[in-house]
């Protein structure tokens, strides 16, 4: 059929047969259904849904358009973690290194900025010469060796993905269940893993604004995972306020290393060693979350974690360096600037507005090939709960390249005043003491 034809199809609220959707996706692959066709189906689902059995069907096509890797030599467990996309969200580097100084292998194909969540790539990419786009056999190479490769999709790694993913974030449909559910289980499906841990952000600087939605989101991606024989854990973090201190590419990398080091930011923290934890369950070194937590604790504490790090940058083409010095290694931006909050009590942070603030700077994308500003991003020295007092104000440190007058600086300035809301210092307001909402194994 036409494309044109199944875009109709679906968007009056017709079910796709099979052999419609695989030949789409067939279409998505080699080119011959063009991207304003592709953007118009991505509404029609975006609207229109996909039931049980098309949403299996679309995603074992985005699987099979490419290779499957084959990592069955490997003898360790390999298991992955993936995060719907958070601001600040960094919590895969310094991850996915303790977790294979536990033991357990982590083959991870990461992603880049979508919307105004920061990407894994990117971030990898501010370290100098860290390469992403290894080929597969390399990959297979690193995790066996070191335990842990990190790329991004390949030509041959759900090229389907590749497409959707880039037009995704440009036409108004991140936030599609069916559409994230497929993209993320694509990948994962593809990269020889044995099980997954999902990261899925619930609040206003997530995708998933509700509990109610993360939980269908996840009851979608375990349907497709374990339909394939995968063993997956969802667990439902808080993101509400930005992760850790930092948003921005070098900036993350930065906090990121002081993770490695046994410190950083609490719920930085927090997130690794719990994310880790279920990830060493999944693997079979630890019994349960407080062995494979305590584990986790014990590789960044030791240094183990951070050897691993240094391997994986220098094997990647990175300058290892920068596990030891980062101030000297990652890039500088040439303007920064202070901006003063208000005074009173921090009662809410609007997250999604400092990850588009931050986007405005040039840490992210408005469109697909718009280029990266390593160095822009923001530390967000005022969080929730925290009071301001007159003449000791927290700030925001706002970095950038862009000359500051630029309209997008000026708005990125605007945004991050906005962001913050304050109240009376004597103001009731408890902060959640845990980013773990609900683990869902």
């Amino acid at each position: 059929m036409l494309p044109v034809t199944l875009i109709k199809k679906k968007r009056d609220g017709h079910a796709l047969d099979d052999a419609e959707l695989r030949g789409f996706i067939a279409g998505v692959t080699d080119g011959s259904i063009a991207d304003y066709q592709i953007a118009a189906m991505l509404m029609a689902i975006f609207w229109r849904g996909l039931d049980g059995r098309e949403l299996a069907t679309w995603a074992d096509a985005m699987t099979r358009s490419g290779d499957v890797i084959d990592l069955s030599s490997i003898k360790r467990a390999k298991i992955d973690k993936h995060s719907t996309g958070g601001v600040g969200d960094k919590i895969s580097i310094p991850l996915a290194p303790a977790v294979a100084a536990c033991g357990v292998a982590v083959p991870m194909v990461s992603g880049r900025g979508l919307g105004h969540t920061g990407g894994t790539l990117d971030k990898l990419e501010s370290i100098p010469g860290f390469k992403v786009d290894l080929p597969v056999d390399r990959f297979a190479k690193l995790v066996d060796e070191l335990g842990v490769c990190l790329i991004g999709q390949t030509a041959r790694i759900a090229p389907a993905d590749k497409k959707l993913y880039a037009l995704r974030d440009v036409t108004g449909t991140v936030e599609c269940l069916p559409l994230i559910a497929s993209s993320i289980m694509s990948k994962k499906l593809a990269e020889g893993i044995d099980g997954l841990v999902i990261d899925c952000k619930v609040g206003t600087g997530a995708f998933m604004k509700t509990i109610e939605n993360a939980r269908a989101l996840c009851a979608l991606m375990k349907t497709i995972g374990e339909n394939n024989g995968k063993r997956i854990t969802c667990v439902l973090t808080d993101m509400d306020a930005p992760i850790g201190r930092t948003i921005g590419n070098s900036l993350e990398i930065r906090e990121s290393i002081e993770v490695l080091r046994g410190g950083g930011p609490v719920d930085t923290r927090e997130l690794t060693h719990v994310l880790g934890g279920e990830m060493l369950v999944l693997g079979g070194v630890a019994k349960d979350l407080a062995e494979g937590r305590a584990k986790i604790e014990r590789a960044l504490g030791d240094g183990s974690a951070l050897e691993v790090f240094r391997k994986v940058v220098e094997a990647q083409g990175g300058d290892p360096r920068v596990c030891d010095s980062p101030g000297s290694v990652l890039p500088k931006p040439k303007h920064r600037e202070e901006i003063i909050l208000g005074e009173g009590k921090i009662v809410a942070i609007d997250s999604e507005a400092l990850g588009v603030a931050s986007l405005l700077l040039g840490a992210g994308r408005r469109a697909k090939e718009d280029a990266i500003d390593p160095s822009a991003g923001l530390v967000v020295d005022g969080y929730l709960g925290e009071v301001i007092e007159r003449g000791a104000a927290p700030s925001v440190m706002v970095q950038h390249s862009r000359d500051p007058g630029d309209a997008r600086v000026i708005e990125a300035r605007a945004m991050i005043q906005r962001a913050f809301t304050l109240a009376p210092a004597d103001a009731p307001f408890t902060a959640r003491p845990s980013r773990i909402l609900e683990v869902i194994r």
